[in-house]
C-alpha cells in the first residue's frame, strides 16, 4: 500500500471514526499509534497540519467524483459497521451543515480543520504523538 494510500485510509478513519461519533470506549481496535504513524508521512515524530489533510479525506471518499460524500460512499469506504455504533448517515450528520445528507468538501475540511484544533492542545499548529493518543476516541464536540 502506498503512503498516501495509508494516510488517506487513517485520515478517514480517524475523522469519521475516532473523532465526531466514536465514545472512548468503542475506538477501533488498531489504536492511535499506527494511526498516528500513517499520518505523519514524512517521519518527523509529528503530524503537521499538512499531513492532517482535508483533501486527502474527501478523494479517499468521494468515490464517483461528484464533490459530494454520501452516506453510501461513506459506508462503502468504512466497510462493515459496528451495530453498536452510529451508522454513515449518522456520521454524516455530524458535518453535514446544510442538513443536504451529504458532505460537501467545505463541509469536509470545516470538519477536518476543527479536529485538528480539538487535538493541538498546546496551538503549535503539530499534533504530537501524545495529542493524537489523548483525543483519539473521543467525541469532538
Amino acid at each position: 500500500m502506498t503512503a498516501t494510500v495509508v494516510r488517506r485510509s487513517v485520515l478517514l478513519s480517524a475523522l469519521f471514526l475516532a473523532a465526531p461519533v466514536v465514545c472512548a470506549e468503542q475506538a477501533p481496535a488498531d489504536g492511535p499509534k499506527p494511526r498516528f504513524s500513517a499520518l505523519d508521512v514524512n517521519g518527523d515524530g509529528v503530524v503537521s497540519r499538512y499531513e492532517y489533510d482535508g483533501d486527502a479525506a474527501f478523494a479517499a471518499i468521494d468515490a464517483n467524483g461528484d464533490k459530494r460524500i454520501s452516506a453510501e460512499e461513506l459506508a462503502t469506504f468504512l466497510g462493515d459497521a459496528n451495530p453498536a455504533g452510529p451508522t454513515a448517515a449518522e456520521r454524516i450528520v455530524v458535518a453535514d451543515l446544510d442538513a443536504d445528507g451529504a458532505l460537501d468538501q467545505d463541509e469536509v475540511y470545516r470538519a477536518v480543520e476543527m479536529r485538528f484544533e480539538a487535538l493541538d492542545r498546546n496551538g503549535d499548529g503539530n499534533l504530537e504523538h501524545e495529542e493524537f493518543a489523548a483525543g483519539f476516541g473521543v467525541r469532538a464536540r
